[in-house]
């Protein structure tokens, strides 16, 4: 994928933005290493975080969190 210069970009930015609205991917950067991509708004845009996602799907044990048996401790910790 070509790098568009940064005058270049400067220069033609009115022309990058309407490809990039039209679903190319414009990568802008200077010596030929890309340093900005610019993209059709609609890509950027994410789902919103929806906490409480899987309520009632996951079921954690009661005892989740007691004290592992000493053998598996001492196995997690290296000794024998």
């Amino acid at each position: 994928m070509e790098v568009v210069s940064m005058h270049q970009a400067k220069s033609s930015l009115s022309n990058l933005v309407k490809r990039a609205a039209a679903g190319e991917t414009i990568l802008i950067g200077a010596y030929g290493k890309a340093e900005a991509k610019l993209v059709a708004a609609n890509e950027t845009e994410r789902a919103p975080n929806r906490i409480g996602l899987m309520k009632g799907k996951i079921k954690m044990a009661d005892d989740f969190d007691a004290p592992l048996p000493d053998d598996i401790q001492a196995a997690f910790e290296g000794k024998d």
